[in-house]
């Protein structure tokens, strides 16, 4: 589950961790009183930072949603010292498109606004931290080269990405912490600043079951100070039922209608561009299925993972999520019945196919216990079903229908 900037540094600042603080407002009514508390803590100069889950909204573009031609504003994110400029700025942000890299044309609506301190800094770093799979240890990545997209880093100066990784039975060391302020050229104040810094981070990644944190920028204040200037926390979902705080940040209007349809079935489902609708019992499968698509010249149009118990239910739903997309043009099943039978899965799928009336074309590939008898199920129904005989021709047949 993925939170906006403002729920991160809420977060973050339970744990003790110095961060850009400010107040989220999702209506221009609501601009003065987060003026006014502001102002209250002495501050006088003000970012307004657009509030949604993509990067780049610094350099991102804002539209008017109902005419895209027609361009607002450059960027997502404007510090000024003027209230008039930044109440002007929150206006010409707030319910309308920002167009990002990471968001596609498409873009996102900007819901919510975060009316932040606008602090004076002399060095922008950036600071990550996630699960390194291949070693079973999470990971901090620390690199000079803060504000850039770490992306880009990696592929361009990989070598200004320095690595530590915590072992698990011990957690994070003093001296792992003096490594990474030594890493990014840390001294004095800023050094000694950093320590605290890092371990209260890396409290928070832990105690809150986070996949993802990321501070970039971290900055250096003036004054010698680490500050997290932005912040970005995604989290596990199995691990969700231990934060009903952080789940409680959820925010449905970020994610895609689809997927939120498919989570109340318990289905695992990712929205993708392609024409080809992919219904499959496990996600090695559905990945590998998505692959022999592509080589076959198909396009796969999502990830579908309906678990290892498919039957008539999880088939019917899994067709209602797949057909809602209007960019599918024809259907591959593809299940290995191991604890399932795959008889009971093809009669599944003729039950739910005739009652829903599905008319695109459907491919399906049974293997495993029964497979024989399934196959014999689907070629006696008067339903536009493609047996398949192999994962190969599964994959020809589909792409070939598309043809047709």
């Amino acid at each position: 589950m993925k939170i906006h900037e403002y729920q991160a540094k809420a977060t973050l600042k339970k744990f003790g961790v110095p961060i850009q603080d400010g107040v989220a407002i999702k209506h221009i009514n609501e601009f003065d009183d987060a003026i006014r508390q502001l102002q209250e803590q002495g501050i006088n100069q003000y970012v307004v930072k657009s509030q949604i889950h993509a990067g780049g909204r610094g350099k991102g573009k804002i539209y008017n949603p109902s005419n895209t031609d027609e361009f607002i504003l450059e960027g997502g994110v404007k510090f000024t010292k003027s209230v008039e400029q930044a109440k002007e700025y929150a206006d010409k942000i707030l319910g309308n498109l920002l167009v990002t890299h990471q968001t596609g044309a498409e873009g996102k609506i900007v819901k919510t606004l975060f009316i932040t301190e606008g602090l004076d800094y002399k060095t922008e770093l950036y600071l990550g931290i996630l699960l390194d799979r291949a070693v079973s240890k999470n990971v901090i990545m620390v690199s000079t080269e803060g504000g850039v997209e770490i992306e880009k880093v990696a592929e361009e100066t990989p070598e200004k990405i320095v690595k530590e990784w915590i072992d698990p039975a011990v957690g994070l060391q003093s001296y792992q912490a003096r490594k990474l302020a030594f890493a990014l050229g840390l001294k004095g104040n800023a050094f000694k600043s950093f320590i605290p810094f890092i371990k209260s981070l890396y409290n928070a990644y832990e105690h809150t079951d986070a996949s993802l944190l990321e501070i970039n920028p971290l900055v250096i204040t003036n004054d010698d100070n680490v500050v997290a200037l932005d912040a970005k926390m995604n989290f596990d979902d199995n691990a969700l039922y231990r934060h009903p705080d952080i789940t409680a940040y959820r925010d449905l209007d970020e994610e895609d209608p689809l997927e939120i349809e498919a989570s109340k079935y318990s289905l695992n489902y990712i929205k993708l561009d392609g024409n080809v609708g992919c219904m499959v019992n496990g996600a090695g499968l559905a990945m590998a299925t998505m692959d022999i698509i592509k080589l076959a010249g198909g396009d796969p149009a999502n990830f579908l993972d309906v678990g290892g118990g498919a039957n008539k239910e999880t088939v019917s739903n899994g067709f209602k999520i797949i057909l809602s997309d209007r960019n599918v043009k024809a259907i591959l099943i593809n299940i290995f019945g191991g604890i399932v039978r795959c008889d009971r899965v093809a009669q599944g799928v003729i039950d739910a196919a005739t009652e829903m009336h599905v008319e695109v074309p459907i491919v399906v590939r049974l293997e495993g216990t029964n497979a024989k008898e399934a196959g014999e199920l689907l070629r006696k129904s008067s339903l536009n079903f493609e047996v398949a005989k192999s994962f190969n021709d599964a994959a020809k047949k589909v792409t070939s229908v598309l043809k047709n």
